[in-house]
């Protein structure tokens, strides 16, 4: 479990994010909705492209947890 955020708690934490998103929108909007330390890290971690949907942001934080 350490290292993999909840799924469900991620979609919470980037709701409202216009896609196509960054990893650095991503990022910002995981630390204006309130994610932990552990949440911010998770998605620090996944690749510097451009998301287009959270379901692309899942896979790649369970990619790289």
């Amino acid at each position: 479990m350490a290292g993999k955020p909840n799924p469900i708690q991620l979609q919470k934490h980037l709701s409202g994010v216009d896609y196509p998103a960054s990893r650095d929108d991503l990022v910002k909007a995981a630390r204006e909705h309130g994610a932990d330390r552990q949440m911010v890290e998770a998605l620090q971690k996944i690749p510097d492209r451009t998301y287009d949907g959270p379901n692309a942001v899942s896979k790649a934080v369970s990619d790289n947890g």
